[in-house]
């Protein structure tokens, strides 16, 4: 497997060789040839300011009160931003903030990005540093946005990028500090794994409407077992993402499977497959229609010495697919019931998601959202029917100029009796949510010289 000085010397490595491909003095000398009217520089100053206040109704345990089975709260995020370019080198700092309106302690505060990025005439790029991931329809690795603190990484990140081929790789290793003594253990951290490596490629033809990814991961967990505390167990993740786009029509599918060994050193026999359409018969509709499935576990799942009660069934192998790091939000409902939050216990029974939406702008800054989904287990249980209920969602977005967006939304569940035991909710006819999303992105200062 991995060990940590492979991971080293690979490291090093890589770090050299790009540092090979992008020579001071190549760079020099592709500015010197730059006209003298033009600018090799520029220093931009912006920022993202969001506020988004949101009711809830229903869903609460054991709340027979109305009044204790709602709740309301304003979420606001702040982010500062610095940009750094001049040829062949770009450089990027983005402080956050977020908190609720009125909360103790003022909320938290982070620095979201900061990274540099090295780039060669020929396509080679190195970028390191403390950076956002986006890639295809974020399914997988995603920025998750829609949540306040969303999600970066830190790592070094070296690719290709040039006529229809992209490759792109990447490296993180992560430690709660820079001690020598205990081994590397790395728990309960800023980021959710200790080692990540990443390799994606992507095909696109700007003449020929088809898109092709392929991409793999191995993920470093640290163990969550007391007797082998500083050991590290790796899952992997293999899979495609595809995309065909000819004039008025869309079609895109995903397939992933994931193995290896959990943190509690179970093995990992899972995978996922999604598949959509979309119709536009003029500018102002659209139509879309899609399934996804993901693997679930029959049983809960029993960490070897332990387990969470009686008569559960024992296996060593998990079938409950896990969509890592991707942007949760834009799947599975927008109340966000799945993989943004867990089943009881931790239970993974899978999820299918059977789906129809509906857009329609009256004017290209105005559009209307409508869409519908029947959500349901993956899996067989002796107890439990495979429904999990009915979501409707109807959102609006209004951008009256480029640096400001209004968005509002509102979603109603109907659960079933399989919803209310595995997410432990009560008023499953009743549950509703509604939102309203402002954020301005002004920028402040662009300076170039």
């Amino acid at each position: 497997m991995f060990t940590y000085n492979k991971h080293i010397k690979l490291l090093a490595w890589l770090v050299a060789s790009v540092a090979m491909l992008l020579p001071a003095r190549a760079l020099a000398q592709d500015e010197n040839t730059q006209s003298q009217d033009e600018k090799l520089n520029t220093f931009t100053i912006d920022a993202e300011l969001m506020t988004r206040g949101e009711l809830r109704f229903g869903g609460l345990p054991d709340s027979e009160d109305d009044i204790n089975n709602k709740a309301s709260f304003i979420l606001e995020r702040t982010r500062l931003g610095l940009d750094f370019e001049r040829t062949f080198i770009k450089a990027h700092i983005t402080g956050q903030h977020s908190a609720v309106w009125g909360q103790a302690g003022k909320g938290s505060f982070n620095l979201y990005e900061a990274w540099a990025q090295f780039t060669s005439r020929q396509g080679l790029f190195a970028k390191i540093g403390r950076q956002v991931l986006s890639y295809d329809d974020e399914r997988i690795i995603g920025s998750n946005d829609w949540a306040m603190a969303a999600m970066s990484h830190d790592l070094l990140k070296i690719g290709y990028e040039g006529g229809v081929h992209k490759v792109h790789a990447m490296f993180a290793y992560n430690q709660n500090s820079e001690s020598v003594n205990g081994g590397t253990v790395y728990r309960n951290g800023d980021k959710p794994y200790k080692l990540m490596q990443n390799l994606w490629y992507h095909y696109q033809h700007p003449r020929v409407p088809f898109g092709a990814s392929l991409l793999f991961m191995n993920i470093g967990m640290q163990s969550e077992l007391d007797d082998y505390i500083n050991k590290t167990h790796y899952q992997q993740l293999i899979g495609t993402y595809l995309s065909y786009k000819p004039k008025n029509w869309s079609a895109e599918g995903s397939f992933y499977y994931q193995f290896g060994r959990n943190e509690y050193d179970m093995e990992i026999s899972a995978w996922m497959a999604s598949v959509k359409a979309s119709y536009s018969p003029t500018w102002q509709w659209q139509l879309t229609a899609g399934y996804d499935i993901l693997s679930g576990d029959p049983f809960f799942a029993v960490p070897p010495g332990g387990g969470i009660g009686l008569g559960l069934v024992h296996h060593k192998t998990i079938k409950g697919f896990s969509p890592v790091y991707g942007s949760h939000h834009k799947f599975y409902g927008a109340m966000d019931f799945f993989y943004l939050s867990t089943y009881y216990n931790g239970f993974t029974p899978g999820l299918q998601n059977y789906y129809i939406g509906v857009n329609y702008k009256p004017i290209n800054k105005l559009r209307f959202d409508a869409a519908y989904h029947y959500l349901a287990i993956a899996t067989n249980t002796k107890y439990l029917d495979k429904t999990l209920g009915h979501e409707l969602e109807f959102s609006a977005v209004y951008t009256p100029i480029k640096e400001v967006s209004v968005m509002l939304g509102y979603s109603f569940m109907h659960g079933s009796k399989t919803m209310e035991e595995l997410k432990r909710v009560d008023n499953n006819g009743n549950l509703h949510w509604a939102w309203l999303n402002i954020i301005v992105r002004p920028r402040f200062l662009q300076v170039k010289w």
